[in-house]
C-alpha cells in the first residue's frame, strides 16, 4: 500500500492517535529536513547570498504545492503558520472588531472557540449553531442565525471527536449569496478529503501541517482570497526580510502575516509531505481511511461498547472513531489499552468540550481511536481484540459485583 516510502511503525506499538498528529512520517519528509539543514540553513529574504536564496525558494515551493493541493491559482495567497491555531487566530482576530457578528457551530475544536470567545469578549456578537447527536450540521440553521451585522461563517471541515464531515460546499454557498466571509478549519481533513476553494467558495481555509498532510509539527498556513488582506489585520507585527527601510508592516501577500524568522526547515518537510500526499493521492489515502474505519466499526458490534458517537460511516465522517466501554472511564480505558496491549489512542475532550456537550460525553469525553494512511489491517484487528478483551474483563467485574449485592 505504502511501500518503502516511510520509517517504519514501532513494532510494539499500535499508533492510533493520527487525528491529533500522524505517526510515522514519510521518509520523504525525514530526508527533506536533513538536506535543508546539512546543504542549506539560510534564512529566507533575510540576506542575498545564494543559501537565503535557496531558502527562499523552499518558501515558494512550499506555498506551490499547498496552492496546488487546495486550487489555489496563486501560490501567494498562502500564509505559511506554525499550526492551525495560528492561522485561526489570524482570520477570527484579523478580522472581527466589535460590533461585527460572527456564526459558528457546536461541533468546534478551541483552536477556534477560544478566540471567537475572546472576540466576544471584546464585543463581539456570536452566535454558535447547535448540531445534531451526531455533530452534522444543518445548513438551514446557519440561515436562522444570520443577522444584518453578520461578518463572517467560521465552520470545521471534519470533527475532531466524531470525524462528522461538516456540509462545506452548502454553507460556503450560504455566505456567498450573503456577502460574507467564510472560513473553514480544515485541521482534521487537509490531504485527506479533497479540498478546492474555489468550487467550495471558501475565503479563508486554515489547516495545520502535521496531521493528514504528513508533515513535521510547527508548520501549517492560512490561504486568503484576493482583497481580503485589506481587511484582516496581523495579529503580529516585526520583520519580514521586505521593505526594511520601513518601521511599518509591509501591506502585501504574504509578508503582512509573516513575521519574523520562519520554520523554514520544518516547510521544507511541509512541502516533501504534500508532494507525497499528491503522488499518492487524496482518493487513494481516503479510500484506504474508510476501509480501516468500517472494519473497527463493525467489529465493536462485538465488544460490550456502551456507546459509539457520531454518524458511524465511513463515507460521511473522518477515520475518526469516539466509544466508551460499558462502566469503564476512558481515561482508564485508554491507560490499559496503552500499559496492557500497546495500543495508542487518545481519551477525555479532545480539547473540544462545546463538541462533547452535543453528542452527551461531557465531562468525561470519549475514548478515541483515529487511523491513518500507515495503519493497516493487522492494527485494527489488534485493537479490536484488546478493546474486546477489556470489555469482557469489566463485565466480568460487574457480574461479581452484582453477585456480592445480592448475597
Amino acid at each position: 500500500m505504502t511501500g518503502t516510502c516511510q520509517h517504519r511503525m514501532k513494532k510494539d506499538v499500535v499508533y492510533l492517535d493520527n487525528a491529533a498528529t500522524t505517526y510515522p512520517k514519510p521518509k520523504q519528509v525525514l530526508l527533506a529536513m536533513q538536506r535543508f539543514m546539512v546543504r542549506t540553513s539560510g534564512s529566507p529574504g533575510r540576506s542575498g547570498h545564494r543559501l537565503s536564496l535557496d531558502a527562499g525558494r523552499v518558501m515558494l515551493d512550499t506555498r506551490t504545492a499547498l496552492a496546488a493541493l487546495f486550487g489555489v491559482a496563486d501560490p501567494l495567497r498562502i500564509v505559511l503558520t506554525k499550526n492551525a491555531t495560528e492561522a485561526l487566530n489570524i482570520a477570527v482576530c484579523g478580522l472581527l472588531k466589535p460590533g461585527d457578528h460572527a456564526v459558528t457551530s457546536s461541533m468546534e475544536h478551541n483552536s477556534l472557540m477560544r478566540p471567537l470567545r475572546a472576540m466576544e469578549a471584546r464585543g463581539v456578537g456570536l452566535s454558535i449553531v447547535p448540531c445534531s447527536p451526531e455533530g452534522l450540521l444543518d445548513p438551514a440553521d446557519v440561515i436562522r442565525v444570520i443577522r444584518a451585522e453578520t461578518k463572517a461563517i467560521f465552520l470545521t471541515h471534519a470533527s475532531n471527536v466524531t470525524g462528522t464531515i461538516m456540509p462545506i460546499a452548502d454553507v460556503g454557498g450560504i455566505a456567498r449569496e450573503r456577502g460574507l466571509i467564510f472560513c473553514v478549519d480544515a485541521a482534521q481533513t487537509a490531504g485527506v478529503l479533497p479540498i478546492d476553494v474555489e468550487a467550495m467558495t471558501i475565503d479563508l481555509l486554515a489547516f495545520t501541517g502535521h496531521k493528514s498532510l504528513f508533515g513535521p509539527q510547527g508548520t501549517g498556513g492560512l490561504y486568503i482570497r484576493r482583497g481580503l488582506e485589506k481587511k484582516i489585520a496581523p495579529v503580529m507585527t516585526g520583520g519580514t526580510g521586505s521593505r526594511s527601510e520601513f518601521e511599518q508592516q509591509p501591506d502585501f501577500m504574504p509578508d503582512r502575516y509573516e513575521a519574523g524568522t520562519p520554520n523554514t526547515v520544518g516547510y521544507a518537510g511541509l512541502e516533501a509531505a504534500v508532494r507525497y500526499v499528491m503522488g499518492q493521492g487524496v482518493e487513494k489515502i481516503r479510500a484506504h481511511e474508510q476501509k480501516l474505519t468500517r472494519l473497527f466499526l463493525d467489529g465493536l458490534e462485538d465488544a460490550d461498547v456502551e456507546k459509539v458517537y457520531g454518524l458511524k460511516d465511513p463515507s460521511r465522517q473522518a477515520a475518526i472513531v469516539s466509544f466508551r466501554l460499558r462502566g469503564a472511564d476512558p481515561a482508564e480505558t485508554a491507560q490499559q489499552l496503552d500499559e496492557r496491549f500497546r495500543i495508542l489512542c487518545r481519551p477525555g475532550l479532545h480539547c473540544a468540550p462545546s463538541a462533547h456537550r452535543t453528542i452527551g460525553s461531557y465531562p468525561l469525553g470519549t475514548v478515541r481511536f483515529s487511523f491513518g494512511y500507515f495503519n493497516t489491517v493487522g492494527h485494527v484487528r489488534a485493537a479490536l481484540e484488546a478493546v474486546k478483551q477489556l470489555s469482557a474483563g469489566i463485565s466480568s467485574i460487574r457480574r461479581q459485583n452484582n453477585l456480592r449485592r445480592k448475597r
